[in-house]
Formats: C-alpha cells, structure tokens, sequence
C-alpha cells in the first residue's frame, strides 16, 4: 500500500504533522495508585456544571428537554442495549422494527415521503443531502443560507469542496431577510436552509421551494430542533425535497456533545440517491410479520463505486430513544411540549427585552431567539455563570472573526425553564450590564 500511494515508509504518513504534535508529553503524573487517580479524576470532573444544576439556556443546535425515566429504562434492556448495526437482519428483528417505527416517525414529523434509518448527527445529514443533491442534479455548485449554523456549514464545505464543487455562502442574517432565491444560477444543485434558523427564526420556505423547482435546483430544509416540529408548518408541506436535521432533542440528553441522532427524509422518487439505510415490513413464508434491509445503499453491502455512502453507523441506540420517547408523547403530547416550549420562551423574551439596552431581534420564533448587547456578549456570559446562570451561546463563539456578531446573545428556553430560571437570568443580566 505505501508502494502504491509513493510513500517510503509509515513515518511518511505523518509528515504534515508538526514534529511538537507527534508523541507529545500529556501533562499527567507517569503513575498514580487507583485511590489517588480517582480523587484527580473526581476533582477535574467536579470543574464541570451539569445542565440541570441552575438555569440553563444554552441552545444553539442541542437543547435540553426533560426525558422521561421510562425511556431509559426501556433502552437498557438486553434486547436493545447490545443492538447496532444489524448485519445479519434476519435475526436482527427488535433493531430493524425500531428502526421502522423511527423512520415512519421522521417522515411523519417533517411531512416527507420516506426517511432513512437515521445518521451520525445533524450536521454530517446536512452533508450528505448536499452529496445527494449533487448527483440527482449532476450541478456542482452549493448555496447556504447566512443563518445556516456554522458548523453545519462547514462539516457541508469539508465534504463537497473536495470534490470540486462550489459553495457559496450568503451573509450573517439575523432577520431572515435574505434573498436565496436571486442566488440559484443554472449550476446550483442546492440550497441548504434552516429553520428555525440558528438565530431562531421560523421561516416560510413555499415560496424558496417554487423558485428551486423552477430553476432545477433541490431544497435542503435543515432542523436543528426538531421538537418544533410538534408547532410550525412541517418542510416536506412548504416544498422542501429534503429533510435533514438533529433528533437529539427527543428522547436524548446533551450528553456532553453527543452520542446525538441525525434524520435524513426526501420525497420517493429520490430514494435511490439517499444515504444509510432503510427498513421496510413484509411477511415471512408463514404469513408472520417481519422487518428486512429494503435498501442499503452503501459501500459494505453493494460495490462501492455504486454506493451512495460511507456512513458506517446508524446511531442505533440514540434512534431507539427517540422512537421510545415519540411514542410515549404521541401526537398530542409533542403539541403540548412544544407549546410549553413556545411559551417559556417567549416569557424569556419579554424579560429580557425590559432589561435596558438589550433588544430582541427575533420576531417569530419557536424556542430559541437571538438578542442584541450593549456589550461584548462573551463576557456577559462568563459573568453570568459566574452566578449560575448559563445564560446562552454569544456570537463570538459561532462567529469569532465577525465582529458584528460579537455583541450578539443567542437564547433558548426549554420546557425544563422555570418563571424563577428567567427571573434569575433577567436580574443578574441587568446587573451584568
């Protein structure tokens, strides 16, 4: 293999890599008794502040959403908790039927045709709907929303641009006032658009969805909170021809960062150009019920100049969470918490937009909103944790070169906030001011 790519030995490999990078010295005692090592290890982890120590209002991509006891107990039974990948289908029977049911669930909440049997996360789903776009269109040019999160942005950059193809991307547009539209030429395979968006805007995607359609081009809807789905009008019923976005919300806690849960959703006839996989139901030979692989586009099941992905998990366990915790809340249930989730934030708004010097830029929101400082809104944050209250994600953190973001306060405010939670971030922002 080194032969054949020109390298000489394995070291060759490496060469890119700064020499201070290579074998570095980890600033860690060479040796501790396990009594000692636990102590170290209990005080670095006491450094932390866990979600539900005080008012939290962290959004931004993960939220934190009240999971019922029930889901974790159901996950850990034996059935499910060794479950992954299912191989061998045939006697994979309890992961194929989750997968199902959680695919039927995704389709249903964003108003699309068929949906994969989930994904890494939302941003590497953002991707491949790109990678997706580009071979149904066979275009090579990418448009991204201004209020697309970064970091869904650029996991899209890191994948298409290295096949050649070109993004283009609009400015920061905290309004939703961008005009996509004028930016689709006869080369563009997609527009990525979120909502809400990362600034919290609910967005109407008809009209973008008809100008696509007329100029050859697909529309991406991205998700990021899917709980929303449970209040606003769905992307597969404003036109979008794919769904992709995060399920972490439902079912699964912050987790640090992850393991989370990415959906992927188009219309039918596209199916043969998605990624991952999808489960279907059948009969056997005795008439039983029973769950198979209907269509596993991949590069370890089929040859793999023709797959379509090189996704190697499905994030089982997390998909099985959410399907649980879907199933509990039903129709009615996810209505009602996301209308808690409306009202908690919009109470949050109205508190802060009575501190003097803030203002609240987002108009129509579902949870999560974006207001303007007086200040620099990174170190407002720090003050304010500094008093227990994580009061939200600044700007400078998702935009550290735009100075005009820099005074920027993205919030978000769950079912878990309480009227004390928003009084505390209220009172302790005035006073940081």
């Amino acid at each position: 293999m080194l032969a054949a790519i020109g390298a000489k030995t394995v070291d060759d490999l490496y060469g890119d890599v700064p020499k201070s990078a290579l074998n570095a010295k980890i600033d860690l005692p060479a040796h501790k008794g396990e009594l000692e090592v636990e102590r170290m290890m209990g005080a670095m982890a006491a450094k932390n502040r866990a979600a539900g120590a005080g008012p939290f209002f962290v959004g931004c991509g993960a939220y934190k959403h009240h999971v019922p006891a029930t889901v974790d107990h159901i996950i850990q039974r034996s059935e499910f908790l060794t479950s992954y990948t299912p191989y061998q289908p045939e006697i994979a029977q309890g992961t194929l039927q989750y997968l199902f049911e959680f695919q039927t669930q995704i389709a249903a909440l964003t108003g699309m045709e068929v949906a994969n049997a989930s994904m890494y996360d939302g941003s590497t789903a953002c991707a491949e709907a790109a990678l997706m776009a580009r071979r149904v269109t066979k275009r090579g040019r990418v448009v991204l929303s201004g209020a697309l999160h970064p970091h869904y942005a650029a996991t899209t950059r890191t994948n298409v641009e290295l096949l050649g193809d070109k993004v283009v991307q609009l400015p920061i547009d905290t309004g939703a006032t961008e005009d996509l539209a004028a930016a689709i030429d006869g080369e563009t395979s997609c527009v990525i658009v979120q909502t809400p968006d990362v600034f919290g805007n609910v967005r109407d995607l008809s009209a973008l969805a008809k100008e696509c359609q007329a100029k050859g081009a697909l529309l991406v809807a991205v998700v990021t909170e899917i709980m929303s789905l449970g209040a606003v009008k769905s992307p597969g019923e404003m036109g979008a021809d794919i769904v992709v976005g995060e399920g972490q919300s439902i079912g699964n806690g912050l987790n640090f960062g992850g393991p989370y849960v990415g959906f992927f959703a188009t219309r039918e006839k596209l199916i043969r150009q998605t990624p991952g996989r999808y489960c279907g139901m059948t009969v056997d030979a005795d008439g039983k019920r029973g769950f198979v692989l209907t269509l596993s586009t991949r590069e370890q099941h089929i040859r793999r100049d023709k797959a379509t992905s090189n996704i190697c998990t499905n994030s089982g366990l997390c998909a099985l969470a959410f399907t649980v915790h879907m199933t509990l809340l039903g129709e009615a249930g996810l209505r009602r918490v996301a209308m808690l989730n409306h009202e908690a934030a919009c109470k949050t708004a109205d508190a802060l937009s009575s501190v003097k010097g803030v203002s609240v830029l987002t108009k129509s929101y579902f949870n999560e909103f974006t207001v303007r400082l007086p200040k620099n809104a990174t170190g407002i944050v720090e003050k304010l944790a500094a008093e227990g209250v994580l009061a939200g994600v600044p700007g400078e953190r998702l935009w550290p070169h735009d100075k005009d973001a820099h005074d920027l306060l993205i919030v978000a405010a769950t079912e878990c906030v309480t009227d004390a939670d928003i009084e505390a971030l209220r009172s302790n922002l005035e006073r940081a001011l």
